[in-house]
């Protein structure tokens, strides 16, 4: 899908209005790599935003996707060796809105920081935000990430 993307970066409800984006669902996410927020949008009388959450993406080296994609397949928990991530959903291949960083047993946090350009492309939110995405966005739902 194209977009006009030139309201973008000065205001999201503007962006989202001027588009009439739709959605199968009652909702929509968006994150703004620049300004490193990601929105929901619910859909009542046409889009109102419900949360914003400051998140931290991709670093250069590694940088977040950008385009228009839509929720995929969740996963309670991913972890390796010495990291694990909560509330894995999927955006497209290997990029995720997950949790803050953990150990690998899940239960201390190795790396809370949010509104920074760190990660290795997925988006990180709070453990409480990106849950709640986890429990209410349903697959299929539209994501913008530019």
């Amino acid at each position: 899908m194209a977009y006009n993307y030139d309201k973008f970066d000065k205001s999201i409800t503007e962006f989202v209005k001027e588009n009439n984006i739709q959605s199968s669902t009652d909702y929509l996410l968006i994150t703004s790599l620049k300004d490193k927020f990601t929105y929901v949008y619910e859909y009542k009388n046409g889009w109102e935003l419900e949360y914003k959450w400051s998140s931290t993406v991709g670093k250069l080296s590694t940088p977040t996707i950008k385009g228009v994609f839509s929720v995929g397949i969740k996963y309670p928990a991913i972890g390796g060796n010495t990291s694990s991530v909560k509330y894995a959903t999927n955006i497209v291949d290997d990029y995720y809105y997950h949790s803050i960083i953990y150990d690998d047993k899940g239960f201390n946090i190795k790396d809370d920081r949010l509104g920074v350009a760190i990660s290795h492309g997925c988006i990180r939110l709070a453990t409480s935000s990106v849950k709640w995405i986890y429990d209410n966005i349903t697959e299929g739902t539209p994501i913008i990430i530019n």
